[in-house]
């Protein structure tokens, strides 16, 4: 008799889990939905970088001395031609002075050589000398000119060296940085810099970001972006792309991790007088606006087999039917969102626009009104078919 009662409890448990999945199954997958409406979806590119001033200047050398006097220290603001570096003078002085002394005794010398030549000139016409020496007068005459144009030549290029050891501000702005302090020796060079300040105009400050190269192709010139900074949490200032570069920067290069990059430039509109150069940016650059678009959450948009759109869930299939229906499908893959039809869940393929963060615009395939799902995730990117029964979740249907 135990034994028959147990039976019989365990035939009733089966027979209640069995009712239990049956209208389970009858109530479809539980699903959350929203509806379609039409709004504006703005594509944006986001880059990081610095900041620092649209227009900066090295202040160097091109002449080697010891530097006796800084006129200015990093932080001062300076006026065009002021006088900002001297450089000891002593040498340069010197070599102007023997170039001067140089040049007056080549000066000296064509007066001479001129003199000698006019009467060589008189005596070869009264047939006094012969042709070859009035020929040497002139050659000395010549050459005694060359050596004044020489002697002028090194004189003014004394000059200009004496004048380099003064150092002047080119332009108004605030000196940003100080590589050097007084006694320290400036290396002159012509073809390399050793910069001993720089002098920025603050006043128009850029964000110079890297952006991906699959991505720098859809920004242009004056495309609008937000610029975000790590010392000022709680603000948002306006910039526009004012340089894009032709050049990539690639890190990596040769390896898995290898990563392309081109520097953009955005000029910030309303830069702060507390901007210093080099702070971190986080720039939005907004590069697509489709207005008045009908538009669904990203999150319901997928992947599917064409052969899978009118499948319903019930129909099983062999795995050598499957395996030959998946190899007839695997280049014939759509985007296709869900669509409420009823109680089931329908397929409907979709012609994508642009995306924001949230949002794909639909250019056909939808429209107005229509009820999409939009979770769980899981459902919608794997296992939800066109035809499966589907249950609104309560208190997760959205009306916008």
């Amino acid at each position: 008799m135990k034994k028959i009662i147990i039976i019989s409890a365990a035939v009733v448990l089966v027979a209640v889990l069995i009712i239990a999945n049956l209208l389970k199954e009858e109530k479809g997958l539980e699903v959350t939905t929203e509806k379609v409406e039409r709004g504006t979806v703005i594509k944006k590119v986001t880059g990081s970088g610095q900041i620092k001033p649209a227009v900066e200047v090295r202040i160097s050398a091109n002449v080697s001395g010891e530097i006796i006097a800084l006129h200015a220290n990093e932080g001062d603001s300076v006026s065009r031609g002021q006088l900002l570096v001297e450089l000891e003078r002593d040498q340069y002085q010197a070599a102007q002075q023997r170039s001067e002394s140089a040049l007056l005794a080549a000066i000296a010398g064509e007066k001479k050589a001129a003199s000698d030549l006019e009467r060589a000139k008189k005596l070869y016409q009264q047939q006094l000398i012969s042709d070859s020496e009035y020929e040497a007068a002139e050659a000395d005459f010549e050459a005694k000119q060359a050596n004044r144009l020489q002697m002028k030549a090194s004189r003014d290029e004394a000059a200009e060296q004496l004048r380099k050891t003064r150092l002047f501000a080119t332009m108004d702005g605030v000196v940003t940085k100080l590589n050097k302090e007084k006694g320290e020796m400036a290396i002159g060079a012509t073809f390399q810099e050793d910069v001993i300040m720089i002098v920025s105009d603050l006043t128009v400050m850029e964000s110079v970001i890297e952006v991906d190269e699959n991505e720098v192709v859809g920004i242009s010139i004056g495309d609008t972006s937000d610029v975000e900074l790590d010392a000022f949490p709680d603000s948002v200032f306006k910039g526009e792309v004012t340089e894009i570069a032709n050049s990539a920067i690639t890190k990596g290069l040769g390896t898995q991790e290898q990563v392309t990059n081109f520097e953009v430039t955005i000029t910030i509109k309303n830069a702060d007088d507390k901007f210093r150069p080099g702070m971190s940016t986080t720039v939005d650059v907004y590069t697509k606006r489709e207005g008045d678009v009908v538009r669904v959450p990203i999150q319901s948009v997928t992947m599917r087999e064409k052969n899978r759109l009118e499948k319903k869930k019930e129909v099983e299939e062999s795995p050598a039917e499957n395996e030959v229906q998946t190899k007839e499908s695997e280049d014939e893959m759509v985007e296709v969102v869900f669509v409420i039809s009823g109680n089931e869940a329908m397929a409907k393929p979709v012609k994508l626009g642009i995306s924001d963060d949230s949002h794909y615009a639909i250019m056909a395939g939808l429209e107005e009104g229509d009820e999409v799902i939009t979770g769980p995730f899981r459902a919608i990117s794997k296992t939800l078919n066109s035809g499966d029964l589907v249950n609104i979740k309560e208190g997760e249907k959205n009306v916008n």
